[in-house]
């Protein structure tokens, strides 16, 4: 009887102490995306604005196809959260925008007469206050 137990003790041990580190690879990685797709949207909204989207589009779209023909796993998913990292960079190009009319980032100054026009538009102003700013949400 001794030996059995001694023999599931040795089974689980051996079996504790497989690490798999493809999740860390991969949470790395989707932490290094997210890091460089961040400023990323924010240089291009602010060298060409809202009109690039349709890159984030591309780029989201060959990495999804790029995923589809990769065999390896980590690589694939790698891919795969690239993709939606660039999707995701399309919302953020287009709210991107409103930061800027808010006065939240900086502006563009060759594109200047573009942003005083959106905010007419929008009827915004730069830098609102709290109260203007609650007032506008509700």
């Amino acid at each position: 009887m001794a030996d059995k137990s001694e023999g599931l003790k040795v089974i689980l041990l051996n079996h504790s102490m497989r690490m798999n580190a493809n999740g860390i690879i991969v949470g790395a990685a989707v932490f290094l995306i997210i890091g460089i797709c961040h400023p990323v949207v924010i240089k291009m909204e602010y060298r060409w604005g809202k009109k690039t989207w349709w890159v984030m589009a591309a780029a989201g779209t060959a990495f999804a196809v790029a995923s589809l023909f990769v065999s390896e796993t980590i690589a694939s998913t790698i891919l795969g959260a690239a993709a939606f990292s660039c999707y995701w960079g399309i919302h953020e190009i287009l709210s991107q925008e409103m930061r800027v009319l808010r006065g939240w980032f900086p502006e563009n100054p060759a594109r200047h007469d573009y942003y005083e026009q959106r905010r007419k538009e929008l009827n915004l102003e730069k830098y609102p206050s709290h109260k203007n700013l609650k007032a506008k949400i509700q």
